[in-house]
């Protein structure tokens, strides 16, 4: 009896430790997404990019939202996608596809069996990365564009270049040629927490903004016309990406 009662103990301590250990840990799915969402756009940027199959899987899925020449539309604040970064591009596809990104009709398209996987999102972003970008892109109201200006250049220009055109290996996006509406939306999604795929550090430096500090970064950033700096490679598949 001694023997049976220590053992109901014994199990029922191992239980409660169970429990508190799995109510203190983070969510083992959280962190399994994002680890896929990495792995995913790794396995497709190995990958051998055909920008001839990206762009009948961009007209056939893509093209009705985000325009012909992926011009995007400023009325709907859907973004342009011409000459962003290729690795970006990718990037997002594979967040969109694995939920790490916020958008039901996102989600909806990215999932689609046709261009839900690595291979489909690297031959997307090799033919949206080789289209010119538009020269009409909305542009705001110009009352705080001076304001914008300097704080793009003392706070957001270490880690999106000078030019706004992105980083070296082109994780971070460029921001030129951009719809003034979608650059003011993003930086409000995320200073409220809906880009959860973003770096804490940055959620936190956008929550310092006001709305006059959004408004003018976008509008300066909207009027950047052209590539900006030029950091074309030639891939191992001969493909030459930005």
């Amino acid at each position: 009896m001694g023997i049976a009662r220590t053992s109901l103990y014994v199990g029922l301590g191992a239980t409660v430790l169970f429990l508190v250990a799995t109510a203190l840990s983070p969510p083992a799915s959280a962190a399994s997404a994002e680890e896929r969402v990495d792995h995913r756009t790794q396995e497709a940027l190995a990958m051998d990019a055909h920008p001839v199959r990206g762009k009948e899987l961009y007209s056939e899925y893509c093209s009705r939202c985000h325009g012909d020449a992926g011009q995007g539309n400023a009325g709907k604040v859907i973004p342009v996608l011409a000459g962003q970064r290729f690795t970006y591009l990718v990037r997002q596809l594979a967040n969109f596809a694995g939920a790490e990104r916020e958008s039901s009709t996102m989600h909806g398209e990215a999932t689609q069996p046709a261009i839900n996987g690595p291979q489909e999102w690297v031959n997307i972003a090799a033919y949206l990365n080789r289209l010119t970008p538009p020269v009409d892109a909305q542009i705001g109201s110009g009352k705080a564009l001076q304001l914008g200006r300097g704080i793009f250049h003392e706070q957001c220009a270490s880690c999106h270049g000078v030019d706004a055109s992105g980083d070296p290996d082109g994780f971070v996006p460029s921001l030129r040629h951009q719809h003034y509406a979608y650059l003011d939306e993003q930086m409000h999604k995320l200073a409220d927490g809906y880009r959860h795929n973003a770096d804490e550090d940055l959620v936190r430096f956008m929550r310092s903004f006001d709305e006059r500090d959004m408004r003018g970064t976008a509008d300066y950033l909207s009027r950047l016309q052209g590539s900006g700096k030029d950091r074309k490679t030639m891939r191992q598949d001969g493909v030459v990406v930005n």
